[in-house]
């Protein structure tokens, strides 16, 4: 005990130097950040000194933000760098060590052998959209500075989508694409179509939701905010099976529906409302709505929703974005769960960064997989043979012990395009998102002015297209709530805005009330009638 006692003294004034050494560097960096905030106070006093003096020199394609929109929702939501927070399980390989190594709490698994049924498949690693006869690059981005101070001024605190932006911010995408590119990886969900267990299925499942997030590392621009009305359709039967469609419903708050079939067995669809908020230091993204999937031969329907996205560094130093928070997969079907926890960035911790880890239970809470990995390169599953209660962790906290067969991997990203970097960092699919298209409906957003002026390297231009568009909506806007208020006046009923391809439904599984797709618009594209369709660019 005596000799157990001097050995946690030891440790416990190592640790104690090593919290000196990091509280001395933040308050080195604090000081530092400090005196970089009272330069840019003071250029930014100066710019607007020297506005007052000489207004006709001001930029007049610049709007206002508006003085009282100023929103405190959320305001308790802070994102802080984790400490060192071990899983709430630990694996340990079985007995046979010539199939696998030795795995300590802060290991990830590393990949072992494919089982038959569900193997990883035609998974080229630089994507299969390049043999396919679509484009495979765009106009290189332009480099444009910008005064972001100027642009920041009483935004701190307001929703992302009432800060006037110009296109230096954004990637030539609207959020109806970006929100299509979840289906990258939608080869995964074509082998869990195939499994005969609900559980591998599940794992299968997870692993397309974490690889919606491998996009997401270089891409800190932000995508174009859809007009009201603008739809996006992706028609990739004859490469991969499905097809999709999306439409804007809502302008305030930002929300979008999407439904995607497939001939290879499953149906997914969603209703997501984007609640961002600029932060001072970061810009955080919360999708708010849940993600349906369902196979048609054994009727698992899955729903889950997304976590939240933070854009680092806004102010000073290089733009970062990272992943935080918790997924949970449900199989309503089978009662099936996936518990996903993606670790914030932190750097005190040792694991990998972007860490993801997950555990798959089945209707009566039994464990049978342990998921890791990471959202930005690939996820990996291994069958849980064994489970025991132990102890683990700095804190004594007691943790569930994992024994568990060789790692099978599930999910490997694509490598980027050549170039990629001076394309926004677009994946072979992004590449080919906004292609022009024959047929497509007016609202397409391939056919959006401001965006397609951006992807060109046009950007003074596109910015005044922008400009436009966004006046036109608040116009029709303004028109709307008149017409609403007349109504009210006149004691009639209030007609809403309907969107053209989407009606809210309850599903009879779980009971949620949603947009869901109500048909009709591949037959109008088959007849090329687009005469209900708005001219809202």
């Amino acid at each position: 005990m005596i000799n157990a006692c001097q050995d946690f003294v030891d440790l416990a004034e190592t640790h104690s130097r090593r919290w000196q050494r990091a509280l001395q560097y933040e308050r080195e960096q604090r000081h530092h950040l400090e005196e970089t905030i009272e330069q840019l106070a003071k250029q930014h006093n100066n710019l607007e000194r020297a506005w007052r003096e000489a207004p006709s020199t001001h930029n007049k394609g610049v709007e206002r933000t508006p003085e009282g929109e100023s929103s405190e929702e959320n305001e308790d939501i802070e994102f802080f760098d984790a400490m060192e927070d071990s899983p709430a399980f630990i694996t340990v390989p079985a007995e046979d060590h010539s199939q696998h190594r030795h795995l300590s709490s802060n290991q990830s698994v590393t990949s072992g052998s494919l089982s038959s049924n569900w193997s990883q498949g035609d998974n080229d690693s630089s994507g299969s959209y390049l043999r396919r006869g679509r484009r495979c690059r765009i106009p290189d981005k332009p480099n444009y500075s910008l005064n972001l101070w100027s642009i920041m001024k009483n935004c701190i605190g307001k929703e992302l989508s009432k800060i006037p932006m110009p296109v230096n911010f954004n990637e030539p995408l609207s959020m109806l694409q970006r929100l299509t590119e979840d289906l990258e990886y939608s080869e995964l969900l074509d082998r869990a179509a195939r499994c005969d267990s609900s559980l591998e299925q599940m794992c299968l499942v997870s692993a397309f939701s974490v690889s919606s997030y491998s996009t997401t590392i270089h891409r800190t621009g932000k995508p174009f905010n859809p007009l009201l009305g603008e739809t996006y359709e992706l028609d990739r039967v004859e490469e991969y099976g499905y097809r999709s469609i999306c439409e804007q419903i809502s302008h305030h708050p930002p929300a979008a529906a999407h439904h995607v079939i497939s001939q290879r067995g499953w149906t997914l669809w969603q209703e997501i409302t984007i609640d961002s908020k600029f932060r001072g230091k970061y810009i955080s993204i919360m999708p708010l709505g849940n993600i349906h999937l369902k196979f048609h031969a054994s009727g698992n329907h899955y729903v889950w929703s997304k976590v939240t996205s933070t854009v680092h560094n806004i102010i000073v130093g290089k733009l970062w974005i990272d992943q935080s928070g918790d997924i949970i997969i449900v199989n309503h079907r089978s009662k099936d769960t996936c518990h996903l926890k993606f670790s914030p960035y932190s750097y005190f911790s040792r694991d990998v960064p972007r860490k993801v880890t997950g555990v798959v239970t089945d209707g009566e809470g039994s464990a049978h997989y342990i998921l890791s990995g990471t959202w930005d390169d690939k996820m990996e599953s291994a069958k849980i043979i064994e489970s025991s209660h132990g102890w683990g962790g700095s804190e004594g906290k007691q943790k569930t012990v994992y024994q568990t067969r060789p790692p099978q991997l599930l999910w490997k990203k694509y490598s980027l395009p050549e170039n990629a970097e001076n394309m926004h960092f677009f994946s072979s699919l992004a590449l080919t998102l906004n292609e022009p298209e024959d047929g497509v409906a007016p609202t397409d957003s391939r056919l959006r002015p401001d965006q397609r002026l951006m992807e060109a390297g046009l950007w003074d231009e596109a910015n005044a297209e922008k400009q436009r568009l966004e006046e036109r909506q608040r116009l029709e806007r303004r028109k709307r709530e008149a017409q609403a208020n007349l109504a009210l006046e006149e004691g009639k009923e209030v007609e809403r805005y309907q969107p053209m391809w989407f009606e809210k439904r309850t599903d009879t599984e779980t009971g949620e009330s949603s947009y869901v797709y109500r048909g009709g618009y591949w037959e109008a594209k088959d007849r090329q009638d687009w005469n209900q369709c708005s001219a809202i660019f």
